[in-house]
């Protein structure tokens, strides 16, 4: 049986990670992100922390002090991202060499496929180990 609707976009998506300041760190540097402070409805006197980007963001959940609900199985270190950026590929193989951020794949940029056609892309990996690529379409 199909299902009676269909998914059009991605609202958020949550890591579980080791450090909050490191990972806001680095993304905010070296990804452009924006960090935001929030509380929840819920829980109106926690604070949470999400990093902002486009029409999207991903919230953050320390490990051993996540939020419910979660999933099943968390663990830093388990995610595989592909983020499209607004510029020349290139421009940012030549930030994470000059910020020392070891690049995979060669230290190269290379060719993939992504949900739309062709893309080009560099691989890095976040502070706790999350594969993180950038890319923009051939």
């Amino acid at each position: 049986m199909a299902a009676p609707f269909a998914v059009k976009s991605l609202d958020h998506l949550v890591l579980t990670v080791r450090s909050i300041p490191k990972t806001v760190q680095f993304y905010t540097t070296h990804l452009g992100m924006k960090h935001e402070v929030f509380t929840s409805p819920m829980s109106p006197t926690v604070e949470r922390h999400a990093l902002l980007f486009g029409t999207q963001k991903i919230n953050l959940h320390e490990s051993a002090k996540e939020f419910e609900p979660k999933a099943q199985n968390v663990t830093p270190g388990s995610a595989d991202l592909c983020f499209v950026i607004d510029a020349k590929v290139d421009r940012v193989l030549d930030h994470f060499q000059s910020a020392g951020i070891e690049v995979l794949e060669g230290g190269k940029v290379v060719e993939r496929t992504g949900a739309v056609g062709k893309i080009r892309s560099v691989y890095v990996r976040d502070p706790d180990g999350n594969l993180i690529e950038t890319s923009n379409y051939a």
